[in-house]
């Protein structure tokens, strides 16, 4: 699809959102506890369904601060891995905690996350900012999230030294492949600059994760390429205002890192909903339901489309299909020895030509009036942040 025809169809999915949508929808999503997705997602009846229980997500980041009130009982002990550690629970940057929030907050008093039944392990790998050497303290965290039970793990972080991370972090991935777990990293933040490509959301096994505004395009920001998989909100999320305690307010930008964090919430409902399924048939019902305007094709931008968690969980879309057959990385996890899954079914990888790939084991998207077309209703800024020559950077925007 021509730039010009995505745009076109873009823009007519909007228009009939907007004439079809209630008028006081905006004026009632304008606020840390029902962000505007809130509506997008029908969230107030999935929660009769699944608010994530059970499912507990290793946060790798800056640390959370269980002491917000909207995350008080959602964040277990957790580990540091920081050259000096004092703690999963310090936070001196904030950005662990405010994804954290977006995906367990209870709102009350604060945030609210999307999947409020959930349970955050926090791993603290960096005070914030730029650090180099990381990839090797990032693969003692998914070890650790292995053994703690955690069933997804949350990367709102990058490092553009992609083949070191990836030397670092194979053990770590495999080890995460053959415990059924899922993980996903945010693509970063320097689209509309150098759009230069990192990790860890470009290795195998890791499902990179884009950000969309809230019309439903690409925050101009979202690094892309063919490591996009997924897409999720963006803009006008919640988050802190100044310093972590600091009162909860809506940021015009909350970057790559906050459509991660909504990613791994998504899955934690809809994995909540069906403990028997595996990380494959989660990812691939995920995959299924995403919100494409471009006839089930995948591309660089949005990859799959935008996480539609409520149309797994209200309208029961989505093959989950084979337990035992990843919906992509199939060639990856055929060549470990042993492999992860049996026998995998060979794929073609996403390369130059990703948009006209279809989506794995396609179906079509929903038609209902409740889930046809996305009411992506406000707005969103972008400004840039870009990625430094070397070292790593946590993909965060601030308001």
């Amino acid at each position: 699809m021509t730039p010009t025809r995505r745009a076109l169809v873009t823009t007519l999915a909007l228009t009939a959102a907007l004439t079809t949508a209630p008028a006081t929808t905006a004026q009632a999503a304008d606020t840390p506890q029902h962000p505007w997705y809130f509506d997008t997602y029908r969230i107030d009846e999935v929660w009769e369904h699944t608010t994530g229980e059970g499912i507990t997500v290793a946060v790798i980041d800056t640390g959370v601060d269980p002491t917000l009130p909207e995350l008080q009982g959602q964040v277990l002990d957790g580990t540091d891995l920081t050259a000096a550690p004092q703690g999963a629970h310090v936070d001196t940057d904030g950005h662990g905690t405010d994804m954290a929030a977006l995906i367990a907050g209870t709102g009350n008093g604060g945030v609210q996350g999307l999947a409020p039944g959930a349970t955050i392990l926090p791993i603290r790998v960096t005070y914030g900012g730029i650090t180099g050497d990381a990839a090797d303290r990032w693969a003692e965290a998914v070890h650790y999230a292995i053994e703690s039970g955690a069933r997804i793990i949350n990367f709102s972080l990058g490092d553009v030294n992609v083949e070191s991370a990836r030397q670092e972090m194979s053990e770590a991935l495999t080890a995460a492949a053959r415990h059924d777990v899922l993980i996903f990293a945010a693509t970063g933040n320097n689209g509309d600059d150098l759009n230069a490509p990192s990790a860890p959301n470009s290795l195998d096994g890791v499902v990179g994760v884009s950000a969309v505004n809230s019309s439903g395009e690409r925050a101009p920001y979202s690094t892309y390429g063919p490591q996009v998989s997924l897409a999720a909100p963006g803009d006008d999320v919640p988050g802190h205002c100044g310093d972590i305690s600091g009162p909860a307010c809506i940021r015009d930008e909350g970057g790559t890192s906050s459509a991660t964090a909504l990613a791994s919430a998504s899955a934690a409902l809809i994995w909540a909903q069906h403990p028997d399924w595996t990380k494959n048939q989660v990812l691939r019902v995920m995959l299924n339901t995403a919100e494409r305007p471009d006839d089930q094709r995948r591309d660089d931008y949005t990859g799959y489309g935008i996480v539609r968690p409520d149309r797994v969980v209200l309208d029961g879309e989505g093959d989950p299909g084979d337990p035992d057959s990843p919906p992509i990385f199939r060639d990856w996890e055929a060549e470990l020895r042993p492999p992860a899954t049996p026998s995998p079914t060979p794929e073609t990888s996403p390369g130059p030509d990703a948009e006209t790939t279809p989506a794995p084991d396609a179906e079509p998207a929903a038609t209902s009036d409740d889930a046809s077309p996305l009411p992506w209703l406000l707005g969103g800024g972008a400004a840039v942040l870009v990625a430094g020559s070397v070292g790593w950077l946590l993909w965060r925007r601030r308001a």
